[in-house]
């Protein structure tokens, strides 16, 4: 049976005390509804639907797609009024309903719910908890059967008694849903039109009403403020690291360890605490990272070692290098095998080819250096005239002294060798020793300035 989905994503979510709309803050870096939206796609529907509200532009301008279709309720009157917002674009034999600040819902889940839905059978996701205020109560007749669901705000004494809460997760017949939109009223504590009353409704046409529950009650928790907000980032966190260790990943304190993006790893990774792994970070078989590293965007190949407080965006690390403590490798920093880059090193756009060693103190900006080259203390390149970057090429075997201004464009051939403090602006042929700076003077009997004294 075809599948279309409709995710709720209107509300203001006042309690955030934000300019932001709600569904757009973020879990693990990324906005609640592109969590939900992403989850979606798994289950290959049809189409998605996205009814927006508040803050709609910021919505659709953050999360535009080709597979969205957004859908304006210019006033939020309930969540059934939301979906009838979308109700003449859909086609499909099923509707599922998903809301934009629910986003740890998993694929999983939404199968087991779609596998029980059928044209004459809806398909309800509830939780059983401890504590269910806040949401509708499940109410069952005496065979057991979902016969409606009652919210919290209408409920008598004994109806807040039950545990079997209403998660707002259902899949419905489209064929049915249009008729039953229609037939909602606002009579109710809150003047809204409840999208629930569609179950009391199905029942009374003859429909069946199957139930699911997630595998955790997490999964359905949405987030009305900030509080709940943190509470979900922990729980991400937390499944995340699970995962990570369940392929191998050793995390010397999982509660200090934040993913913000898609990880891949091998297997005998260790990562200390504190670390933040952003975008998409590649990390392969036995790699370790010291703590408090934020690393975005990269990929770290076999045996590589992140030391502590280092930071690397858009960078490849080779197999057997190591980099840190405290460098830096910004976007474009291409290290191959067995490279050493040490502390307080930054690299910008810059291929490091074998063997290089880069020890501390040092800037490398648009530049190409050799194998087995090594790299003295306090060098720069000089990439950039004020107008325009230039590019500094380095053989393979140079050495290049301490306190060296490289000025690019310049090209050091292999096998040379610079002094220390040195300024290179031309060309260094190879094997050639070049020298580029002042020559040392001698002032005998030399006599230092002295305090003026105040009168």
């Amino acid at each position: 049976m075809s599948l279309e989905i409709v995710i709720l994503a209107a509300g203001q979510g006042t309690r955030m005390r934000s300019a932001l709309p709600k569904v757009l803050h973020p879990v693990a870096g990324k906005p609640m509804l592109a969590h939900v939206i992403d989850t979606a796609r798994t289950l290959a529907p049809q189409r998605i639907h996205v009814v927006i509200g508040h803050g709609a532009e910021k919505v659709r301008e953050q999360l535009q797609a080709d597979d969205l279709n957004f859908v304006v309720q210019e006033q939020q009157l309930g969540t059934g009024h939301a979906v009838a917002q979308a109700a003449p674009f859909l086609s499909a034999d099923r509707v599922l309903i998903l809301y934009g600040d629910v986003p740890l819902i998993e694929h999983p889940t939404l199968a087991r719910l779609l596998e029980q839905a059928s044209a004459e059978q809806l398909a309800l996701l509830t939780v059983t908890l401890d504590d269910p205020t806040g949401y509708g109560r499940i109410i069952r007749g005496a065979d057991g059967e979902v016969a409606a669901i009652v919210e919290q705000k209408d409920a008598s004494p004994e109806q807040r008694a039950i545990r079997e809460g209403n998660t707002g997760i259902l899949c419905v017949p489209r064929a049915r849903l249009e008729g039953w939109l229609g037939r909602l009223s606002n009579s109710n504590a809150q003047g809204e039109y409840y999208l629930t009353d569609v179950i009391a409704m199905a029942v009374g046409d003859g429909l069946r009403v199957a139930t699911a529950q997630p595998a955790a009650a997490m999964e359905v928790q949405g987030a009305n403020d900030r509080i709940q907000l943190a509470e979900l980032e922990r729980f991400y966190q937390q499944r995340i690291a699970r995962r990570l260790m369940a392929q191998g990943v050793t995390l010397l304190d999982p509660a200090r360890f934040d993913v913000r993006g898609e990880v891949n790893v091998g297997r005998d990774v260790l990562i200390d605490v504190n670390v933040i792994l952003e975008g998409r970070v590649d990390i392969e078989d036995n790699v370790q990272i010291g703590p408090n590293c934020v690393i975005k965007n990269s990929t770290l190949r076999r045996g590589a070692i992140i030391k502590a407080n280092s930071h690397l965006e858009g960078a490849d690390v080779g197999a057997g290098s190591d980099v840190g403590p405290f460098a830096r490798l910004r976007p474009g920093s291409v290290l191959r095998d067995q490279v050493h880059v040490g502390n307080f090193v930054e690299l910008k756009n810059a291929l490091l080819h074998d063997g290089v060693k880069v020890g501390h103190l040092t800037y490398l900006g648009d530049s190409d250096v050799g194998a087995r080259t090594n790299i003295g203390a306090g060098t720069i390149t000089c990439n950039y005239d004020g107008a325009n970057k230039w590019r500094t090429v380095i053989g393979e075997d140079v050495f290049i002294g301490s306190n060296n201004s490289l000025v690019a464009p310049v090209d050091i051939r292999a096998g040379a060798t610079t002094g220390a403090g040195s300024t290179i602006t031309a060309e260094v042929p190879e094997k050639a020793l070049a020298v580029g700076r002042a020559k040392q003077r001698v002032i005998e009997g030399w006599k230092r300035p002295e305090k003026i004294k105040k009168s």
